[in-house]
């Protein structure tokens, strides 16, 4: 029986560290390396990254818009990308943020997460904001296939904090309600949902019988330090996932330097979350 992902999580945790390296290759980022910003320099940032971290980080997560901008052809190389980093032995959060309903949730579920797709991978992101029970089709799909959904809970940017800290009249938030929806699922099946939680900010959540990785971006240069983590998330570290990805990017085009950025940062967060 294939293990649920909250499972293969806790394994590639223990074999390379937390840490999980976001793959974006922006137009800004792209041309700090001396690339074109089309399909091709999208191609050559990304094989150099992959091949950087392979070896060294348990997750990587890839923004799919930045391919997707590329049209078939970025899209492509996003293809490869999911290839080498399995056969590299790491896990993979297709940071797509789906969101829908019914057969069209089903359809994103079966893109990122089906076995026949050329584009699985071993989790997606996705917006419970049309309801928690619209992502249903997705988690059913992680369920049969040990994949994961992970799902938006309290993000970091502004423009989320007036839907996510609002209450009912019980005086739990709407984030709070996402977090206990995800702890229910995991306690009653396979644990395959895990919450995006950024580390930028107090967020005031309960996350601690969740049972799911948490996803925490904002490592790095967006200003949480590894010793942040080990407060914000106090009692939740054991599958916390903390995203960073301009700081390690930015030591490219050099392979080898992005090796190490990658190496070192996630060093450092074992150190403050031991």
């Amino acid at each position: 029986m294939t293990a649920d992902f909250a499972t293969r999580v806790a394994d590639a945790v223990a074999r390379r560290g937390r840490l999980c390296v976001g793959i974006d290759p922006h137009a800004q980022l792209l041309a700090s390396w001396g690339l074109t910003d089309d399909a091709a320099g999208v191609r050559a940032f990304t094989e150099t990254v992959v091949a950087a971290i392979g070896p060294h980080i348990a997750v990587a997560k890839p923004q799919v818009a930045f391919y997707e901008r590329h049209g078939s052809r970025g899209v492509a190389v996003l293809e490869d990308a999911l290839t080498s980093l399995r056969e590299a032995g790491v896990l993979v959060i297709a940071d797509a943020k789906r969101g829908d309903i019914g057969s069209t949730m089903a359809a994103y579920a079966d893109t990122w997460l089906g076995d026949a797709s050329p584009l699985r991978a071993d989790a997606v992101t996705a917006s419970p904001y049309l309801g928690v029970g619209s992502l249903d089709p997705a988690v059913e799909l992680a369920d049969a296939t040990g994949r994961g959904v992970v799902v938006l809970a309290r993000t970091s940017n502004p423009e989320g904090g007036g839907l996510q800290t609002a209450t009912d009249a019980a005086g739990r938030t709407v984030a709070q309600s996402v977090v206990d929806a995800a702890a229910r699922h995991n306690a009653d099946g396979p644990a395959s949902i895990g919450l995006v939680v950024g580390a930028t900010r107090d967020h005031g959540l309960d996350l601690t019988g969740v049972g799911g990785p948490v996803l925490a971006p904002g490592l790095g240069a967006q200003g949480a330090t590894p010793d942040d983590l080990a407060r914000v998330f106090r009692g939740a570290t054991d599958l916390l996932l903390p995203s960073a990805s301009r700081q390690v990017l930015a030591a490219g085009p050099d392979g080898a330097a992005v090796a190490a950025a990658a190496q070192r940062l996630r060093d450092e967060v074992e150190t403050a979350l031991s």
